[in-house]
C-alpha cells in the first residue's frame, strides 16, 4: 500500500545482534536463525532489547493523538456493571461480578436469587496492581466449601486455595504448580481431583511463567481437604506418553471418576473410569498403596471427541463427533461397552455445540446454524424435540444448568448487545426466556448500527460468513477506515463442524490465510473501505493469521494488530505447550509437514514487496505485534524474533529503506497470553493499538 503521511519522520529502529552461525538443517534444507538469542528471556541482552523497543513503541504512540481521547472514551465504555450467570450448590447461589473498573472480577454468594449477595471472594486484594486473577474454581456439592485457584500475571500456572463459604476463612490447603486442570468434587465433600506437573527441579526463584521449558508429564491428583500437598493421591500418570493430559470429572451422582486423556488440540480424547463408589476402603486407602487409580478403558483410541452428558447409573450419554463432523448424542452401557446407540443423529448442516442435561429427563441443546446459535430442549431418554427456546441473532456464551435443578441460566451476547443473562423455567408447559439481568453500557446507542452477514467467496470457491457491523446508512464510496477481525468464521474453526475445522490445517493452512484475504478483497471491491483504510487484527492463532497475510498480501492493507501470534513454525513445539498444536500445524521433525510450514511461517516469509513487484511500489503495512512478558502459551520470543526479523529485512539492512511504515512491538509486563488481564492494563491496550491504528489510517475523532 501506498504509506500515509503517518509520521513526520523515518524510525530510528534499534540495532539487533545477527548471529549468522546458526543455521539449522532441516532434511537437507538449510535455514538460518540468527535470532536464536531471543529465545532466553533470562539474558541480559533480550531484556535490553525489551527495553528499546518499549522506547521505541512509546515514541510512536506519544504521536497518536487520539490516545488519550481513546483512553477517556475507552474507560466510560468499560465503566458498567457485568454479571455471570448464577450457579448453584447446596442451598446458596454463586457468580461473578465487576462494578465496572474493577481489576478483576468479584465472587458473590446469596442464600436465594433474590436474597441480599456477600462478597465471598475478591481477588482485587491479592494484589496491588491487579494481575492475581482467579483462574478456576469449583464450590463442593454442599455448598461449605470453595476451591480455587490463582494465576500471577496472566500465567497458566495456577496455585489452588480453599476457602470456607460460611465464614470466609482461607484453609491452610496451598496446591502449586497447577496447570491446565479443573477441580471435581466428590460428593462426601472431602477433596477433589485436580491436574498438575512435576515441579521443576529448582523451584527458588522462578519467575512462573517466563520460562520456555517444554510441559510434559501431567498427572492427576487428588486431594483430602486439611492434609498436605504431599500427601495428594496421585491417581493417573503415563511417563510412557508424556504429551498426555489429564482431565478428570465426577458424574452428576457421584459414584464414577471420569478421566479424559488428550494428546493435543486435535478434537479426539480417550475416555476412562472408576467407579469410586465401590472402592472397598474409599480413595483414602491409596495413599498407603502408592496404586494408581482402577480405571476401565472405555475409549482407548484417538479417533473422536467424547464427552459424558448425563448417566443413569452405567448408562452414559455422550456427545460425540464419531463418524459424526457435526456431532450427536450416543448412549452406551458400561456392561456392555461395544454396543451404541444413536439418540440425537448428526444434523445435515447444523454444529451441535453443547449439550446439558437438565431437569430430569431432559436435555438442553444449542446448535450453530450458519454461525448463530439455536437452542432446544429434548427428551434425553429419546432425543425426541420438545421446545425450541427462542433468542435473538447472536451467542450464547455461558449456560448455567444442572440435571437436578429445573431453572436454567442463559447468557447471551452479540455484536450490539453486551450481555443479557436470562431464566428460562423448564417445569412450565411452555418454558420462555425471562430477562434475569441486562448489561447496558452507557451512552451506547445499539439502533445507531446494522449487523449484516454476508458470504464471501474464497479463492477456491467455498463460501466464508462474515459478519459486517456498521452506523446506518453509510455510503459505500471506500472512504472509511474498516477493522477485519480473524480467525472467527475462516475455515480452520468449528463453526461448521470438524470438516471445517481440518479444511484449514495441516496441510490445507492455507486455506486460512485465502479465507481472510478474500474477505478484505470484498470489503475493498464492495466500497466499504480500501487498502489503505484496512485494518487487520487477530490473537494467538488469529495472530499467526495476520502476520501470514501481511507477507502474503503487503499491499492490501494500511494496517496490523497481531496479539501473541504463533510466529516461528519451524520451532513452535519446543516451547512449553506447543507441542500439542502439532495436531493443527504439523511438525518441522517431519520432511513432508516442514515443507507445509516453511510456506508461511510468518518468521521465514518476509520480503521485501518492492523488489518482488517493481512496477507496483508496495511496502508492509504499519504494523504493530503484540506480546506480553508472562506469555507462557505463545511465549513472547516469537513475537521478539518476527519483530527482529521485519525490522532488519524492511528497514535497517536498507540505507533509504521504501518502508516508512513503522513496525513497532508492543510488549506488555506482568500479563500472560490474556486470560486473567486486569481492566486498566486491557483499557490502556485498547487505547494504544487503536490510536495506532487511527494514525496509521488517518481516521479522524468524531465526538
Amino acid at each position: 500500500m501506498g504509506s500515509l503521511p503517518a509520521l513526520d519522520e523515518p524510525l530510528q529502529y534499534p540495532l539487533a545482534r545477527r548471529d549468522e552461525s546458526v543455521i539449522d538443517d532441516y532434511h537437507g534444507v538449510l535455514v538460518s536463525d540468527p535470532y536464536r538469542w531471543l529465545e532466553d528471556p533470562d539474558a541480559d541482552e533480550v531484556k535490553d532489547f525489551i527495553e528499546k523497543q518499549v522506547k521505541l513503541t512509546e515514541s510512536v504512540l506519544s504521536k497518536c493523538d487520539t490516545r488519550e481521547k481513546l483512553h477517556e472514551k475507552v474507560t466510560t465504555l468499560f465503566d458498567h456493571p457485568r454479571y455471570t450467570t448464577p450457579f448453584k450448590r447446596g442451598n446458596k447461589y454463586f457468580y461473578f461480578h465487576n462494578t465496572g473498573l474493577q481489576a478483576q472480577n468479584v465472587l458473590y454468594v446469596q442464600e436465594s436469587l433474590d436474597g441480599e449477595a456477600e462478597i465471598l471472594l475478591d481477588p482485587n486484594g491479592l494484589s496491588e496492581d491487579g494481575t492475581v486473577s482467579l483462574n478456576t474454581c469449583a464450590v463442593s456439592e454442599d455448598g461449605i466449601y470453595l476451591a480455587y485457584g490463582l494465576s500471577s500475571s496472566g500465567s497458566d500456572w495456577v496455585t489452588i486455595k480453599v476457602l470456607r463459604v460460611d465464614n470466609k476463612i482461607v484453609e491452610s490447603d496451598t496446591l502449586l504448580w497447577v496447570k491446565f486442570s479443573g477441580i471435581s468434587w466428590t460428593h462426601d465433600n472431602k477433596g477433589f481431583f485436580y491436574s498438575r506437573y512435576p515441579a521443576p527441579k529448582e523451584e527458588e526463584g522462578i519467575d512462573a511463567g517466563t520460562e520456555t521449558n517444554a510441559n510434559l508429564n501431567h498427572e492427576l491428583y487428588y486431594h483430602l481437604l486439611g492434609t498436605d500437598q504431599a500427601e495428594d493421591i496421585l491417581c493417573w500418570r503415563d511417563p510412557e506418553n508424556p504429551k498426555y493430559m489429564f482431565g478428570a470429572e465426577v458424574t452428576d451422582d457421584g459414584k464414577y471418576i471420569l478421566l479424559y486423556i488428550d494428546e493435543s488440540c486435535e478434537v479426539v480424547n480417550k475416555v476412562y473410569y472408576c467407579n469410586i463408589s465401590t472402592l472397598p476402603k474409599g480413595l483414602e486407602s491409596f495413599r498407603e498403596t502408592n496404586n494408581l487409580l482402577p480405571f476401565v478403558k472405555l475409549i482407548d483410541k484417538f479417533e473422536a471427541r467424547y464427552h459424558a452428558i448425563a448417566n443413569d447409573d452405567t448408562e452414559f450419554t455422550f456427545l460425540t463427533n464419531k463418524d459424526s463432523p457435526k456431532y450427536k448424542l450416543v448412549r452406551v452401557d458400561l456392561n456392555e461397552p461395544t454396543a451404541w446407540t444413536e439418540i440425537l443423529k448428526e444434523s445435515d448442516k447444523d454444529v451441535l455445540e453443547s449439550a446439558i442435561a437438565v431437569n430430569g429427563n431432559q436435555v438442553l441443546v444449542s446448535y450453530l446454524r450458519d454461525v448463530k446459535y439455536v437452542l432446544q430442549i429434548r427428551d434425553l431418554k429419546t432425543g425426541s424435540l420438545l421446545h425450541t427456546v427462542p433468542i435473538d441473532i447472536g451467542s450464547v456464551d455461558e449456560i448455567s444448568a444442572r440435571r437436578e435443578e429445573s431453572t436454567v441460566f442463559i447468557r447471551f451476547t452479540s455484536f450490539l448487545t453486551p450481555g443479557i443473562i436470562y431464566q428460562c423455567n423448564l417445569e412450565t408447559k411452555f418454558p420462555e426466556l425471562k430477562v434475569f439481568r441486562e448489561i447496558v453500557v452507557p451512552k451506547f446507542d445499539r439502533t445507531e448500527f446494522n449487523v449484516n452477514q454476508v458470504f464471501v467467496t474464497s479463492k477456491d470457491g467455498t463460501k466464508i460468513p462474515m459478519f459486517i457491523v456498521a452506523k446506518k446508512n453509510i455510503s459505500l464510496d471506500g472512504s472509511h477506515p474498516c477493522l477485519l477481525y480473524g480467525y472467527a468464521n475462516i475455515r480452520g474453526g468449528g463453526e461448521y463442524g470438524e470438516e471445517w475445522h481440518k479444511a484449514g490445517s495441516l496441510a490445507k493452512k492455507q486455506n486460512c490465510f485465502d479465507d481472510f484475504i478474500s474477505a478484505a478483497e470484498y470489503l475493498v471491491s464492495f466500497g466499504y473501505t480500501q487498502p489503505s483504510k484496512l485494518c487487520i487484527e487477530g490473537g494467538s492463532n488469529g495472530g499467526l493469521l495476520v502476520a501470514a497475510c501481511i507477507n502474503q498480501r503487503p499491499d492490501l492493507f494500511g494496517c496490523a494488530l497481531a496479539h501473541v501470534g504463533v510466529m516461528d513454525m519451524l520451532r513452535f513445539h519446543k516451547f512449553t505447550i506447543g507441542h500439542a498444536w502439532t495436531s493443527d500445524y504439523g511438525c518441522s521433525d517431519k520432511e513432508e509437514e516442514f515443507h507445509w510450514l516453511i510456506k508461511y511461517s510468518p518468521l521465514h516469509n518476509v520480503r521485501r514487496p518492492w523488489e518482488l513487484s517493481a512496477d507496483k511500489p508496495s511496502q508492509y503495512p504499519s504494523t504493530m505485534l503484540l506480546t506480553a512478558d508472562h506469555d507462557d502459551r505463545v511465549v513472547p520470543l516469537h513475537t521478539l524474533k518476527l519483530l527482529s526479523t521485519m525490522q532488519y529485512v524492511l528497514c535497517t539492512s536498507l540505507e533509504k529503506s521504501p518502508q516508512t511504515n513503522p513496525i513497532i512491538g508492543r510488549i506488555e509486563c506482568k500479563a500472560g497470553h490474556g486470560a486473567g488481564r486486569p481492566t486498566q492494563k486491557m483499557i490502556d491496550e485498547v487505547a494504544d493499538r487503536y490510536s495506532f491504528m487511527a494514525k496509521m489510517l488517518g481516521a479522524s475523532w468524531i465526538d
